[in-house]
């Protein structure tokens, strides 16, 4: 129980401590190019957290699969 807590611990610092990604594609930032700067944050923000919503979802089902192998091995 330790080490996933660990393993989450560490991906939640690694994301609070990032430093300023561009996550936009060639027309989006073109479009945002127009609308100044704070617009501009916001807008790469939502993109990141549309990227991010994903792979939580894929990692919740991954652990529940996991954690259902896991309990299989110990019955049996």
């Amino acid at each position: 129980m330790k080490k996933p807590l660990f393993i989450l611990f560490l991906a939640v610092c690694f994301s609070l401590f990032t430093t300023g990604v561009f996550a936009q594609c060639s027309i989006c930032a073109k479009t945002v190019a127009q609308m100044g700067s704070k617009p501009a944050e916001g807008f790469n923000t939502g993109i990141l957290y549309l990227m991010f919503i994903p792979y939580v979802a894929i990692g919740v089902v991954g652990y529940k699969w996991w954690q259902n192998e896991k309990r299989k091995a110990e019955e049996q």
